[in-house]
C-alpha cells in the first residue's frame, strides 16, 4: 500500500489539477466472525419445534454467537487491527475512523474512542469521525461518511476506515434463532478495485417501531416481527424505485446507454442486509415484482409468462399477499441463485450480524468466485436498518490486481468457518443466562476460556467498580 506521505502527494496533485480522486471506494476488508456457533438442526430439537423451521424456514445452518469474553469493543478492534496487519498500512496512515454499531455499551463514550488506543503508539491522534447508530444500517452511514470525506476538500490524503460490528441476541424464544454476530474493517480510498457508482445512492427513511432497544438495563430488542418485515419491504421498494430513477437521469446525462433498460438485469448480483437467509429470498423476488410492474402491458405475457394475472396489483396492498410472493419467487428461482445465493453463506453459516451483515454478503459474494469472474461486474446492495433507514447503492468491481489481492485476502473466512468450535444448544442457553445475569455489572471477570478464540483475537479481560474495560489479545 501507499505511504501516508505518498497519500499526501496523491491529494496535492488532484489539488493542482482543480478535481478531487476517481474510482473511490473499498480497497481492502476484513472480516471478523465468533469463534463459536450453536448448530440450527441440534436448536431445532432442543426446543422441540419442527425439523426445519430454522434450517429451512428461516434459512439458517449455524449461528455463530460471542461468550463472556468479547463484546463490541473487543470485536471491532480485532477487525481494525486485523485490517491494519493486512494491508501492510499503519494507524499514522488513516485520517478518518468511522464506527457503525447498535450494540452499546456506554451511552457517552463512542467505540470509536475504544478503538484509539490501537492507534498510540504510532502517535496519531489526529483521526476524524466517530459512531454511527441506527439499527442495521449504521456501517452504511459510517461508509457514506468515509466516502464522502475522500471525495471531499476536507481529505488530507490519507485513508479512511469504516468498522461495523454487532452482537445481535435475543431473550429466550422464537426470535433467539436469528441471532448472530460479527465485525469487519473496510479501507477507503481512491483507485480502489470496488467502486462506489457516484451519483447512484437512493434512501428511504420513516418512523416506525418496528424493531428498538428502549429498556437500557437489557440487551435484548423489542421486536414487532410483522411490522419490521412490512417496513423492510416497503423501503425496498421505495429505495429500488428511486435508485433506478437517478440511473436513467444519469444514463442521459452521461450518454451512457448501460443505464438505460433500468432493472434487476442491470446488476451481477445484488446483496441485500439478511436478518435470515429467507427473508432475502423472497427480497429479491419483490425486485422482479417492481419490474414487472413498470414493464408495458403488451410485453409482460412475453417477459414474464403466467403471471400476468399480477399486472393490476398494487405493491403496497403486496405485503403479504402469499400468491404474489410465491408466484415471483418460483419465476425468479434461478435468477436468484445466479444473482443473489452466492451472497448468503455468511449469513447461512453466522446468522445476523445486523450492521456487518450486507458487507459480510459482499464477503461471501467475493469468495464464492474466481477473480476472472468478478472483474468487471456491477453489484447493487440493500441497506435497511429498523426504526427505520435504508439506502441502496452500488458497486463496480475493477479487474487488476488490486482486485486480486483484495479477495486472495479474504480466502481465510472459509478457514475460519472450519475451524470454529460447536456448542451444545443448552450449553449456550447456560452461557446466555450467565451473560443476561451479568449485564451491565461491574465489577465483573470473565469466565470463559480464552482458548476458544482465534489467535489475532482482541478480548475482554475484566470490568473494574468504575466500569473501565481491559482488554488483551490472543496470542
Amino acid at each position: 500500500m501507499e505511504d501516508s506521505h505518498s497519500c499526501y502527494r496523491t491529494r496535492q496533485n488532484f489539488k493542482k489539477m482543480g478535481s478531487w480522486p476517481e474510482d473511490v471506494g473499498i480497497l481492502g476488508i476484513h472480516m471478523v466472525i465468533p469463534s463459536t456457533y450453536v448448530d440450527q438442526k441440534e436448536y431445532e430439537q432442543f426446543h422441540g419445534v419442527s425439523a426445519g423451521k430454522y434450517t429451512v424456514g428461516l434459512g439458517q445452518a449455524k449461528m455463530g454467537f460471542c461468550t463472556d469474553r468479547e463484546d463490541i469493543h473487543s470485536l471491532c478492534m480485532t477487525a481494525l487491527s486485523g485490517l491494519v496487519s493486512k494491508m501492510g498500512i499503519t494507524y499514522a496512515d488513516i485520517g478518518r475512523l468511522d464506527v457503525g454499531t447498535e450494540t452499546i455499551i456506554d451511552k457517552s463514550k463512542s467505540v470509536k474512542s475504544v478503538l484509539m488506543q490501537l492507534f498510540e503508539e504510532s502517535g496519531n491522534h489526529d483521526v476524524e469521525g466517530l459512531d454511527t447508530t441506527n439499527a442495521c444500517y449504521g456501517g452504511t452511514a459510517a461508509l457514506s461518511n468515509a466516502i464522502s470525506w475522500v471525495e471531499s476538500s476536507a481529505w488530507d490524503g490519507r485513508y479512511a476506515v469504516v468498522v461495523a460490528g454487532d452482537i445481535a441476541v435475543y431473550a429466550e424464544g422464537s426470535a433467539r434463532p436469528t441471532g448472530g454476530a460479527g465485525a469487519i474493517a473496510l479501507l477507503i480510498g481512491p483507485n480502489a478495485p470496488l467502486v462506489m457508482e457516484r451519483g447512484l445512492r437512493a434512501s428511504f427513511m420513516a418512523h416506525a417501531y418496528d424493531f428498538y432497544k428502549p429498556n437500557l438495563s437489557s440487551e435484548y430488542p423489542a421486536v414487532d416481527g410483522k411490522l419490521s418485515i412490512q417496513c423492510y419491504i416497503k423501503a425496498l421498494d421505495n429505495c429500488y424505485q428511486l435508485y433506478c430513477q437517478k440511473a436513467r437521469k444519469l444514463s442521459a446525462l452521461t450518454s451512457d446507454s448501460s443505464n438505460d433498460a433500468v432493472g434487476i438485469n442491470s446488476f451481477d448480483a445484488v446483496v441485500f442486509h439478511s436478518p435470515y437467509g429467507k427473508l432475502v429470498e423472497k427480497s429479491f423476488a419483490r425486485l422482479v415484482l417492481n419490474d414487472f410492474l413498470s414493464t408495458p402491458e403488451e410485453t409482460i405475457l412475453e417477459l414474464y409468462p403466467g403471471l400476468e394475472k399480477f399486472s393490476n396489483i398494487k405493491l403496497e396492498e403486496t405485503y403479504f399477499d402469499r400468491d404474489v410472493e410465491k408466484g415471483f419467487m418460483t419465476f425468479s428461482k434461478e435468477l436468484f441463485k445466479k444473482k443473489t445465493l452466492p451472497s448468503l453463506l455468511l449469513s447461512n453459516q453466522v446468522g445476523n450480524m445486523y450492521t456487518a451483515s450486507l458487507y459480510g454478503g459482499l464477503v461471501s459474494y467475493l469468495i464464492s468466485k474466481s477473480v476472472e469472474e468478478l472483474g468487471g461486474k456491477r453489484v447493487g446492495f440493500f441497506s435497511y436498518g429498523s426504526g427505520l433507514a435504508s439506502t441502496m447503492f452500488s458497486i463496480k468491481l475493477v479487474a487488476g490486481p488490486k482486485l486480486s489481492q483484495l479477495v486472495s485476502q479474504l480466502t481465510y473466512v472459509h478457514d475460519l468457518l472450519a475451524q470454529r468450535h460447536k456448542i451444545d444448544p443448552a450449553e449456550y442457553t447456560k452461557m446466555m443466562e450467565s451473560k443476561e445475569a451479568n449485564y451491565n455489572k461491574a465489577p465483573f471477570s470473565p469466565t470463559s476460556s480464552t482458548d476458544l478464540l482465534f489467535p489475532g483475537t482482541w478480548f475482554l479481560v475484566d470490568v473494574d467498580s468504575q466500569y473501565r474495560r481491559t482488554y488483551d489479545k490472543v496470542k
